[in-house]
């Protein structure tokens, strides 16, 4: 019975002993580079490079050649051999310049909610007259897309970070690869950029309705969403429903405009925190984004009260990327709870 569990404990202490192997490495290169600018060039100190496994076997078959050309005294042996050294060389020296001179710039990420990866965008831009072949960005635990980069070119790679709470996430460190040609060779460079994204809490899943006492009925103008009296034209803006759209008036002047109607009754909710039936804060928060989202989605004006903040009932993108912003970051910036 111990000749056969032995091995498991040793297994976990060899894993321990690479992962703090690879720490230690990772601290040195961020030591040694330092923060990098939002936007960086790799320059050829940046760039390591090794053989790979198949450039290891290319390298023994090479060798193995020599004894043998060294030992028959083969001229054409001697030619293959020479070639496939050439080669190899050529190889080694492309890999390291495929990845020289290269411009990396931070192209942004947009919020999530917990539980879903967030979507770093990172721009690379090829300067020189010479196509880039197999380029990827790569993190500890994900990889984008290979793709290849002609001259002048810049494309986006994405790099997804899973997230489990709501907050910051961060990618405080990222690699960019390549084995063209022949995969003889992995260049590679770290970059250490601190780059971060906004994540929201995750909405509940079962989330009560509001309390009545949260909801505000007013009978008040509202130009933009009123459907009662009709109250003019004005200029289209992108986001205007197809339906307010005047016809008529774009078939007579060729210019888009929109139907303005007032005089409808409307309700503003206000989401206070305080209120929500719940112990545990983060689901209160859970909560209150549920409730914005459906807000939201039914074009509903609504305010939000947490303890320090108050966001007056409004509607549209803006006013919901700031509430849940404010539940995002709530009691983890100092300013809260």
């Amino acid at each position: 019975m111990s000749s056969i569990s032995w091995p498991f404990p040793k297994l976990g202490i060899t894993t321990s002993l690479t992962t703090a192997a690879s720490r230690r490495v990772h601290r040195w290169a961020r030591k040694r580079q330092g923060i990098d600018a939002a936007v960086t060039r790799l320059r050829p100190g940046r760039v390591y490079i090794l053989p790979t496994g198949v450039g290891l076997v290319f390298a023994l078959m090479t060798f193995a050649m020599l004894l043998g050309s060294m030992n028959y005294n083969n001229n054409l042996s001697f030619v293959l051999t020479f070639v496939l050294a050439g080669l190899g060389f050529v190889a080694m020296h492309q890999c390291q310049r495929n990845l020289v001179g290269l411009e990396l710039s931070f192209a942004g990420v947009e919020p999530v909610f917990a539980g879903q990866s967030a979507q770093f965008r990172v721009a690379i831009t090829n300067h020189s007259k010479n196509a880039r072949h197999g380029i990827r960005l790569t993190t500890e635990t994900s990889f984008s897309d290979t793709n290849d980069l002609l001259p002048g070119e810049s494309k986006i790679f994405v790099l997804a970070v899973v997230t489990d709470k709501r907050g910051r996430v961060s990618l405080e460190r990222f690699g960019i690869r390549t084995l063209f040609p022949f995969e003889l060779f992995r260049s590679w460079a770290w970059l250490h950029m601190d780059l971060s994204g906004l994540v929201y809490p995750h909405p509940a899943d079962h989330a009560p309705p509001p309390p009545p006492t949260q909801t505000a009925h007013g009978h008040r103008q509202h130009d933009a969403r009123g459907e009662e009296d009709f109250a003019g034209l004005r200029k289209f803006h992108e986001g205007d429903s197809p339906r307010h759209v005047a016809w008529k008036a774009f078939a007579r002047s060729g210019q888009l405009l929109s139907k303005q109607f007032a005089g409808a009754d409307t309700s503003s909710q206000w989401f206070d925190f305080g209120e929500v039936q719940a112990d545990d804060t983060e689901l209160r928060l859970s909560i209150l984004t549920s409730w914005i989202i459906e807000a939201d989605r039914t074009r509903e004006d609504f305010g939000l009260r947490l303890p320090g903040q108050e966001f007056a009932p409004s509607h549209g993108e803006s006013h919901r990327q700031r509430c849940l912003e404010a539940l995002a970051l709530f009691g983890l910036d100092g300013s809260n709870g």
